[in-house]
C-alpha cells in the first residue's frame, strides 16, 4: 500500500499539511493536488487557528512533474488543464483561508509550486533553499501565480527578467525581494511554528477580520490564474514545449 501524497494532522489547533511525494521532489501531479485541495478546504471549514504547509524530503516542490506530462503526451492539453486548474484551486484556497497560513520551505522550489509560497502569509526558508522558474528553459508558459501574484511583490520588470533569464535565486535574495520573510539555518517548520504561536493567543474573531480585509480581491485573482492556465495549456501543445520536455528529461 502506497503512502498518501498529502499528510494532515492537527497540533494544538494548528493544521499541519504536508506534501508527501519526496521520491519525486514533491513534483505536482493531480493525485497530489486533489487531496491538497481537500485538506485546505477542510481546514477552512474547521476551527483551525492556523495552517502550516510543509513538505517531506530534500525539496519543497519542483512544480509540475515533467514525467506526468510525457506520460500524457497524447492528451497533454486535457492533462495540463486539469493539473493547472487544480493548482489554481489550491492557491485560491490558501489565499482565502479564514486563518493565517505559514509555509516552511527547504531545498528546491521550481515552476508553479511558487504559488504556494505567494498565497501564504509568512514564508520560512532554509538557508540552502532556492527558487528557479524553468519555464523558458523547458518551453512552458508561467503558471502558479508567476504573473498573477509575483509582480505585486517585486514589480513587472523584475518578474519578467527573472522568468526570461531563468535565474536561480538563493534564499537570501528571495528574502530581499520580499517573497520569503525569514531565512533560517535550522528547521523552517519549527520557525513557522514559533511564528504561529505568537498570534495564537490573540482573539480569533479579530484575526479572521484581518484576513477578510486583506484577501478581498478573490475574483480578480481567479481571473488572472485562469489566464495563466489558458496560456499554459496553449503553449504546452507546441512543438517547442514538447521538445523541451524530452530535452529536459534527457530523451531528445
Amino acid at each position: 500500500m502506497t503512502d498518501p501524497l498529502i499528510l494532515t494532522r492537527r497540533v494544538e489547533g494548528v493544521e499541519h499539511i504536508t506534501l508527501n511525494r519526496p521520491h519525486r521532489h514533491n513534483a505536482l501531479v493531480p493525485e497530489l493536488l486533489r487531496p491538497l485541495r481537500q485538506a485546505l478546504e477542510a481546514a477552512a471549514e474547521s476551527e483551525a487557528e492556523a495552517v502550516l504547509l510543509r513538505a517531506e524530503g530534500r525539496s519543497f516542490s519542483t512544480g509540475g512533474d515533467l514525467l506526468g506530462f510525457r506520460q500524457h503526451r497524447k492528451n497533454i492539453a486535457d492533462y495540463a488543464d486539469e493539473l493547472v486548474g487544480l493548482l489554481n484551486d489550491c492557491i485560491m484556497a490558501l489565499n482565502g483561508l479564514p486563518c493565517p497560513a505559514a509555509c516552511a520551505v527547504q531545498g528546491q522550489v521550481t515552476g508553479g509550486s511558487l504559488g504556494f509560497l505567494l498565497a501564504c502569509d509568512r514564508v520560512f526558508m532554509s538557508r540552502q533553499a532556492s527558487i528557479t522558474p524553468f519555464y523558458t528553459m523547458v518551453g512552458f508558459s508561467p503558471d502558479g501565480g508567476w504573473t498573477a501574484l509575483l509582480p505585486k511583490l517585486i514589480g513587472r520588470q523584475q518578474t519578467m527578467h527573472w522568468l526570461l533569464t531563468n535565474t536561480r535565486h538563493e534564499a537570501g535574495t528571495c528574502r530581499e525581494l520580499g517573497i520569503v520573510h525569514e531565512v533560517v539555518g535550522h528547521d523552517p517548520t519549527a520557525a513557522a511554528g514559533q511564528w504561529i504561536a505568537t498570534f495564537c493567543t490573540t482573539r480569533p474573531g479579530a484575526r479572521r477580520r484581518v484576513r477578510e480585509l486583506l484577501c478581498n480581491d478573490a475574483n480578480t485573482l481567479r481571473a488572472r490564474l485562469d489566464a495563466e492556465r489558458e496560456s499554459f495549456v496553449a503553449q504546452i501543445q507546441s512543438a517547442e514545449a514538447l521538445e523541451g520536455i524530452d530535452h529536459f528529461l534527457g530523451n531528445n
